[in-house]
């Protein structure tokens, strides 16, 4: 059978699967080149000191041939383990819904089982990743004073004259990053990403004719030269392993911003770009310190460039960690959201910088605390080579603690046996404590700061977390239960006035006290009646269909539980607009809502230390108010206090 011929078109459409697939491909690119900037500024960076460190200071190794193909080989491998294997082929497979960092995998491990084995294992989990996020913290303090200091350092190089302008000039830096923070963060990757990728197309090209002119650094990729470095220096060699280190920061936020830009884009682009650019640099290093020998190694990264392109690449390594210090700080903003959410710190006030973005936020308490302590250390230790000193202790502890929670993650959510889950984190932890117990040299050397700050902040999050859990259970146990008070509504004949009354509580299923004391000082009640409870789930986001519940109660008694997710952000009016859908009219600016005001009294009953105690009054007392937080009408908004010893 043969078919008519079919007239030609006016033009030529592209098929509807071409168009898809050349969409994905652009947003893949872009997501690719977003990543640059966020998630690979802080590794990106370390080659300004990290190979230096290794062969200077009381710990370093003597600069010889032998020992320079060591070092270079213990970075290859350390980057292809801890980096390449660990975290882009195994870790990132523990995504809690397509999320990542030590508190979403944290979270993954609270399965909300209460029998004696599974909850001595929350427990411990909770511990463990509350101390690594505490690390976290630190390493935001710590980033942005080495990366910012180590890139101006390169003033020494181009005129020794100019050291003494090296700290103020770092301090303007720093404290105008910080400023500038209130701006926004959405611009990183839009802006930033570029000038990232610049950054390491230059790094490679400084470092490749180095290379080209002593090819015999190559040799390093044998893991042999790793394994004879040992031998040879025994423990001094151990102790190497501290500076080693510092070539894998910021691993831990490739994971940390797996949920921002996908798993592929992060791998493709370690593997396109970011990893080939870091070793070409650090071989070129090696070249450099072959060629060069001991007057190389004041600052071997610098001292691989031509005279005339020293003082580009000293701005653009300046440029490139502020970025990289940029992005880390908006971590730290994005990590205190997870922990409000999740229980472990009080309210506060998160400002979101994007309209688009959920997730670009600034919090100003965080800005201000992490601006004075990185100021502080520049000038506390004056130079990249004494910082470099605390900072190991704070990247290796959480990667420590990210492999512990792992295995867990491993055997509950992705299937794997004891068996196979203990020899991935077996070696894991191989490597992980090998890093770490170098680092504990170097405790008594600046280390010990890391580890109290991670201190400071893990008893404030679990003082928090513990005195809210007692709250709450002590304002249930006095408490009526709302379908009781419901009853009693319906067999009283109660005086109701017209509109709408919305009692927030954070218990469901009970009376909130300011429904009761508002009942019982004002005989009235409203013709309709919400109590609506906040549900904040270990899931990152509550898909829509699933994020609210109505349940009728009868005499125009509603209950309305709202689920959010750890990522996400509260909005009482948005929740009360979808009860519409479920057959319950609220409007919104025509309603009144009812908070209690909590004032807690101090006592001596067991539970918790008095020192404990008052630190909780004092995070309860300064925390955020709710009505900003949940985005209630301020002018509508009735405040009703009650006592509660505590």
């Amino acid at each position: 059978m043969t078919h008519p011929p079919r007239e030609a078109p006016d033009e030529i459409t592209q098929d509807p699967a071409t168009e898809v697939a050349a969409g994905s491909r652009k947003r893949t690119a872009l997501l690719m080149l977003g990543a640059l900037a966020v998630v690979f500024g802080d590794i990106g960076t370390s080659p300004l000191y990290a190979l230096r460190e290794c062969f200077i200071g009381s710990h370093g190794a003597a600069l010889t041939p032998e020992n320079i193909l060591g070092v270079l080989s213990l970075f290859f491998w350390g980057l292809t383990l801890e980096v390449s294997i660990k975290y882009l082929t195994v870790i990132f497979r523990a995504d809690n819904d397509g999320e990542g960092g030590i508190l979403a995998l944290l979270a993954l491990n609270l399965t909300g089982k209460h029998s004696g084995k599974h909850k001595q294992l929350e427990k411990a989990a909770v511990v463990l990743g509350l101390v690594g996020a505490g690390l976290l913290y630190g390493d935001g303090v710590i980033t942005p004073a080495i990366s910012v200091l180590s890139a101006v350092e390169g003033l020494e190089i181009i005129q020794p004259s100019l050291t003494v302008a090296v700290l103020p000039l770092t301090v303007l830096i720093l404290v105008g990053l910080f400023s500038l923070q209130k701006r926004g963060t959405g611009s990183i990757g839009a802006y930033f990403g570029p000038i990232m990728a610049v950054w390491f197309v230059s790094i490679a090209l400084v470092g490749l004719p180095w290379i080209l002119r002593h090819p015999e650094v190559l040799a390093a990729l044998n893991p042999y030269h790793a394994l004879m470095f040992f031998v040879r220096n025994k423990l001094q060699g151990f102790l190497v392993l501290g500076a080693v280190i510092l070539c894998i920061t910021g691993a831990e936020a490739l994971y940390a911003d797996m949920g921002h830009f996908g798993k592929f884009p992060i791998r493709a682009t370690w593997f396109a770009l970011v990893l080939p650019c870091l070793l070409i640099n650090y071989f070129g290093q090696g070249a450099f310190l072959l060629a060069e020998g001991e007057k190389a190694l004041q600052n071997p990264f610098y001292g691989m460039a031509p005279g005339w392109l020293l003082a580009p690449l000293v701005v653009l390594a300046t440029v490139a960690t502020v970025i990289a210090s940029q992005a880390l700080i908006s971590g730290a903003f994005s990590m205190t959201q997870q922990a409000i959410q999740l229980g472990y710190l009080p309210r506060m006030n998160i400002v979101h910088t994007s309209s688009q973005q959920m997730g670009q936020i600034y919090i100003p308490q965080v800005n201000v605390l992490l601006m004075l302590l990185s100021v502080a250390l520049v000038l506390s230790f004056g130079s990249s080579t004494r910082l470099a000193s605390m900072y190991g202790i704070a990247v290796i502890g959480t990667m420590t603690i990210t492999s512990l929670l792992f295995f867990q993650a491993a055997r509950n959510h992705l299937g794997m046996g004891r068996l196979m889950a203990g020899l991935a984190v077996g070696g894991f932890l191989l490597v992980d404590l090998s890093f770490l117990g170098a680092n504990a040299a170097k405790f008594w050397h600046g280390g010990w700061l890391p580890v109290l700050l991670a201190g400071c902040i893990f008893v404030i999050m679990m003082t928090w977390s513990t005195g809210i859990q007692r709250l709450m259970e002590k304002i249930r146990s006095g408490a009526l239960p709302l379908g009781m008070f419901v009853r009693e509504v319906e067999t009283h004949d109660v005086h109701r006035a017209r509109g709408t009354a919305i009692f927030l509580t954070a218990n469901t299923g009970i009376s909130p006290s300011a429904l009761v004391h508002h009942f019982k000082h004002n005989q009235v009640l409203h013709e309709t009646v919400v109590v609506l409870s906040l549900v904040f789930e270990r899931t990152p986001k509550v898909p829509l269909e699933r994020s609210v519940e109505i349940i009728p109660l009868g005499a125009g008694f509603f209950q309305v539980v709202a689920h959010y997710g750890f990522m996400q952000t509260p909005n009482v009016p948005e929740v009360l607009r979808m009860c519409a859908a479920g057959g319950l009219q609220v409007d919104v600016m025509r309603s009144s809502y009812y908070l209690g005001r909590e004032t807690v009294i101090l006592t001596d009953r067991p539970g918790m230390a008095r020192w404990r105690k008052r630190m909780f009054l004092f995070l309860f007392t300064n925390a955020r108010s709710v009505t900003p937080t949940f985005k209630l009408p301020p002018n509508r908004v009735i405040e009703i206090g009650a006592e509660i010893e505590f």
